[in-house]
């Protein structure tokens, strides 16, 4: 099935000389000029300065160690386990150390004695130690 579909794609296809497959040397050049040796120089350089910036930029972005790492999946699933784990502890601290300064600074609001913040805070601190105390009911 595949030879005939590519007979009929070559039947149908349009007859090009060879100088219309060939593609300019540089698009600069028109297609037939022939290149001096200061050109040909100069459009060395100019692939080697392309090549080597791609070459940086794969480098930079780590493709490579991306590659190995999906080569592997015992260690992915490992790396992954232990950014969780590691998220987890920080997001616990994180809110804990949080939640602890804004009690206390209710708790230095409600000393004030500011007239109506001040009974709010103190209701508010009161029913959270409550909670820390172990007792469910106020």
């Amino acid at each position: 099935m595949d030879n005939l579909n590519e007979e009929r794609n070559k039947r149908n296809a349009p007859v090009r000389s060879p100088e219309e497959h060939a593609e300019p040397e540089h698009p600069d050049l028109p297609a037939n000029a022939a290149l001096t040796g200061d050109e040909e120089k100069r459009l060395i350089h100019h692939i080697h300065e392309k090549v080597s910036e791609i070459a940086a930029n794969i480098e930079r972005t780590q493709i490579a160690d991306y590659v190995t790492l999906m080569n592997k999946p015992r260690r992915l699933i490992f790396a992954n386990l232990i950014a969780g784990i590691s998220r987890g502890v920080g997001l616990g601290l994180g809110i804990t150390v949080f939640a602890g300064t804004i009690l206390y600074a209710l708790k230095a609001l409600g000393a004030l004695n500011l007239p109506i913040i001040g009974t709010y805070i103190a209701d508010l601190v009161e029913y959270v130690q409550f909670q820390l105390e172990g007792r469910r009911f106020y």
